[in-house]
């Protein structure tokens, strides 16, 4: 259960000079929030921009300040120069607002570590009060150095390097990261949120941060969510025009990936009855996307698990390729179909969406029977999916990552978990009635109470926020 009390008291002052102009006025009578974020439509952090944006409306002054992919993820020396000039002329607007928000993916600062720890040096000294979002919380623990030296010993140099660079990287952008924020803490306003209580703990007892702040990511108001539901229908989708009304749908939701392991889910469907339709609502990534690639590698991973465009034949010359020596088989009239379709494919129940504006994203949400998350354990600390899908009361299904098991409690008793990659346990799991009953109130933990820590984090003393679970 969440309040905000918001108490609005007319000012006491005189009216303001002639001299003054009246719209410079009026543009100051409420604190200024600069948002520093990627809003590019490809990124999930910018869809979630978007809505706390519209979030803060009400009590700020927002500005949003796009942070160019091009030029700071360029690895080209010259590019790289244009990107160091863009953050600089962020920094020189930002010191003339009240408070910054900085929507921390490390990567939207720079591909190097040395470009992201400069640049976010550079925007937190500019900062006249600095809250810091961080969508991805490193786990830096000790350096292995038994396993540094056993490599040495056993002359695998490259290996060594690699684990000293990937070392160096990770403690610069925790570790390192921290330490500024520290010492900022001393001199100016400096407040972090995470998104899991595991991260709360990283920063507060491993690092020895100050002013952190926990919160799920929150996208959708109640009545936003309602009106998805209302509005959702599989007319929207031409893709799903030939798919009998009484399918029961079953939908996966993001770019393709290999962390994001949907061909789980698509091994799970070979044990669920025909009546059962895999939905993939996303597409390659366009940073994925190779020159004279035929076909993406998890495009590929997802034909073979469903069996795609194969025969018997072929697939048994694919698994003993190079193991017996080839075998010539003669087959009579009654076994040419097997020869040219695999009684296993899948590619009448597999239908893939699309990438998808936003709207329709949300749409293909409320018209599954069942929302699907059957992600690798890839280290993140936050996914705009799967809270969407809790927001619109989806019957979410998850893997049993860290990351889902932290998000469970925020929302307890909403979240059906299976095991990463066991295919057999996501089929039963479908097959089954929820776990759950379906709830008719909307999260504890939402838009108002997320509303209620941005708050709090930039310094918006009229509102008074009480957040009670």
């Amino acid at each position: 259960m969440a309040t905000l009390e918001i108490e609005t008291q007319p000012r006491l002052l005189s009216a303001p000079p002639i001299t003054v102009s009246p719209f410079r006025h009026a543009r100051r009578t409420r604190k200024r929030l600069a948002l520093i974020s990627s809003h590019d439509d490809l990124c999930g952090i910018a869809a979630y921009t978007r809505s706390l944006k519209k979030q803060l409306d009400d009590v700020f002054d927002v500005m949003v300040f796009d942070l160019d992919q091009y030029l700071l993820r360029s690895s080209h020396s010259r590019v790289r120069k244009f990107g160091d000039r863009h953050i600089q002329d962020i920094c020189r607007e930002i010191r003339e607002y009240d408070a910054v928000n900085l929507q921390l993916e490390h990567g939207t600062l720079g591909r190097g570590c040395h470009d992201i720890h400069r640049r976010f040096s550079w925007i937190l000294r500019a900062s006249p009060r600095l809250s810091v979002t961080f969508h991805t919380v490193f786990q830096c623990e000790a350096f292995n150095y038994r396993q540094y030296f056993r490599e040495i010993s056993k002359r695998n140099f490259a290996n060594a390097i690699a684990m000293r660079a990937q070392y160096r990287r990770e403690h610069l952008l925790s570790a390192g990261l921290a330490s500024r924020l520290r010492r900022a803490q001393r001199f100016k306003p400096v407040t972090l949120i995470v998104h899991t209580r595991r991260d709360l703990w990283q920063m507060k007892f491993a690092y020895g941060m100050r002013n952190v702040y926990d919160h799920p990511l929150a996208f959708l108001s109640a009545a936003e969510a309602a009106e998805i539901r209302r509005a959702a229908s599989r007319k929207k989708f031409p893709v799903l025009d030939d798919v009998p009304t009484e399918s029961k749908l079953i939908g996966v939701f993001g770019f393709l990936g290999r962390y994001k392991g949907f061909d789980t889910v698509v091994r799970a469907l070979h044990h669920l009855p025909e009546d059962y339709h895999l939905l993939i609502f996303g597409g390659v990534h366009p940073n994925e996307i190779k020159p004279h690639q035929p076909v993406d590698p998890v495009v590929s991973s997802l034909f073979d698990a469903g069996y795609v465009d194969t025969s018997v034949a072929e697939r048994i010359r694919s698994n003993t390729m190079g193991t017996v020596p080839a075998v010539s088989v003669a087959v009579d009239s009654s076994m040419r179909d097997l020869l040219i379709e695999h009684p296993k494919d899948l590619s009448d129940r597999i239908h893939f969406m699309g990438a998808q504006s936003d709207a329709d994203f949300l749409s293909g949400m409320a018209i599954c029977t069942a929302v699907v998350f059957p992600y690798l354990e890839a280290g993140q600390s936050s996914s705009g999916p799967i809270s969407q899908a809790l927001e619109l009361g989806c019957r979410v299904i998850a893997s049993r990552t860290h990351t889902f098991i932290q998000l469970s409690r925020y929302h307890h008793k909403m979240i059906e978990f299976f095991d990463i990659g066991n295919h057999l346990e996501l089929a039963g799991r479908i097959r089954s009635r929820p776990q759950f009953d379906r709830r008719e109130h909307f999260p504890a933990f939402n838009v108002e109470t997320n509303k209620a820590v941005y708050l709090a984090a930039n310094g918006a003393h009229a509102a008074t926020s009480r957040v009670t679970v």
